[in-house]
């Protein structure tokens, strides 16, 4: 996991450096479409407990999803519940992220949904998971 040092803050440069010119394509396609297409904020803060920058994204004041960066890609982390888990299954998104789901191990009553982002490529199965988010209840 990158971008550990408390003082160092996560400014496009900083991210620029540490992910490389191609990876960082990638992050700018997903802020961009973060802000511009899907109304969401990227906020980023240090966090104690995990000693690094996480971005927490979230929609007016729900949480959805959480993202960090890693030496070859760009992690991104849903919480999902019993109740809403069965929509991803219904989603147009490739089956391995459904089958990623369907076996992750529930942290406490939380169903996680990580996804290695490091290709332009997999934004699109990302949208469709995130418009799902920003609807279920």
């Amino acid at each position: 996991m990158l971008l550990r040092d408390e003082t160092v803050l996560p400014t496009n440069e900083v991210i620029k450096k540490v992910l490389g010119e191609e990876l960082f394509g990638v992050y700018s396609g997903l802020i961009t479409s973060f802000t511009s297409e899907l109304d969401l904020e990227p906020q980023w803060r240090y966090y104690n407990d995990g000693k690094a920058w996480l971005c927490k994204v979230v929609y007016r004041k729900k949480t959805i999803l959480w993202l960090s960066l890693w030496q070859d890609c760009i992690k991104t982390s849903f919480y999902f519940t019993e109740k809403t888990l069965p929509g991803i299954m219904n989603l147009d998104i490739h089956a391995s992220i459904k089958e990623l789901t369907g076996n992750a191990a529930h942290i406490g009553k939380l169903i996680p949904l990580i996804l290695d982002i490091s290709r332009s490529e997999q934004l699109n199965n990302l949208k469709k998971i995130i418009q799902y988010k920003k609807e279920s209840k």
